[in-house]
């Protein structure tokens, strides 16, 4: 049997490179203005004792890193930043999974549904947590009333939504859940378009019935996809910022002070940006780390289950 013949790729000119070259530097220099050079100002200030308002700036080496790693609250805020994200991400992909394949099922008949369900993604995320914080807020708010009309719970004090530590971080969620499950909705609904009718068709005369179907051909099917989403989603829970400040501002007790804030609170408010900017690096590091391992465990385009 004869080797398959491999065809070399053709090289490009120098006239192509350099045209290529000058259509690709805009973006470069867009990038490297607005994200290259903060980024290197962040290492740089990570490694200084920074006074703003005494001008003063004295070179400690990594001494901010090892004190961001022996503060008790900067891993508890971590630990409520992978909570957070954890609660988010799994109730958006659920929820969004199961939206994408019922307006799939449906086809055209979901138009409708389909555009009033992306409404959602319009809102502010601040307006978002204005509203969230009326509806979930103590004595009045109208989550607790409707409950207690129900008989659901004895009265309108019976839940602490923003006041009980116990529960707080999973209602700061509902917001970010409102928002953007429409989102995640989107993205696999886009995915299951180009699920091959074949192999759908394949595995119903096999006798594989719809849970079968679901976990052995449309998910592996989707992995690229749902990396994708997952990934991009979780980047967004991770840095929560004004969801959370408009409703509980990290409190009560911080149950809600995720990395984001209190990075915020240390560079402004207590006024110790080199401290906050070895806890940003840190921070991005875990993040890079992150992604990288999601990606490597779910992106697996053409794999088989």
């Amino acid at each position: 049997m004869n080797a398959p013949t491999v065809h070399a790729q053709p090289r490009l000119s120098r006239s192509e490179r350099r045209f290529a070259v000058v259509m690709i530097a805009p973006a470069a220099g867009f990038l490297g203005l607005l994200v290259g050079w903060p980024l290197v100002r962040l290492l740089v200030d990570s490694l200084y004792d920074i006074a703003p308002l005494q001008r003063i700036r004295n070179y400690i080496g990594f001494a901010n890193y090892r004190e961001a790693l022996g503060m008790p609250e900067f891993r508890r805020a971590a630990m409520r930043t992978i909570g957070y994200t954890a609660i988010v991400v799994t109730a958006e992909f659920a929820m969004g999974l199961a939206a994408a394949l019922l307006f799939n099922s449906l086809g055209q008949r979901a138009r409708i549904f389909r555009t009033l369900f992306l409404y959602p993604l319009m809102i502010a995320p601040l307006v978002a947590g204005l509203l969230w914080r009326y509806l979930l807020i103590d004595n009045f708010g109208a989550l607790n009333e409707i409950l207690s009309k129900l008989g659901i719970i004895g009265s309108r004090n019976s839940i602490g939504w923003l006041s009980d530590p116990s529960v707080a971080l999973f209602s700061v969620s509902l917001p970010d859940i409102w928002l953007t499950t429409s989102f995640m909705t989107l993205v696999l609904f886009a995915g299951l378009q180009n699920v091959p009718p074949e192999m759908l068709e394949a595995a119903r005369l096999d006798g594989a019935g719809p849970v079968s179907i679901l976990v052995h051909v449309v998910l592996p099917t989707l992995r690229p996809v749902i990396a994708v989403a997952l990934v991009v989603r979780g980047i967004d829970a991770v840095r929560a910022f004004d969801v959370i400040v408009i409703q509980t501002n990290g409190g009560p007790q911080r149950a809600t002070e995720t990395l984001s804030l209190m990075i915020y609170q240390t560079t402004v408010r207590f006024g110790q940006p080199g401290l906050g900017s070895a806890m940003s690096v840190l921070y991005l590091a875990s993040m890079l780390v992150v992604v990288a391992v999601a990606l490597r465990l779910i992106w697996r385009p053409g794999a088989r289950s």
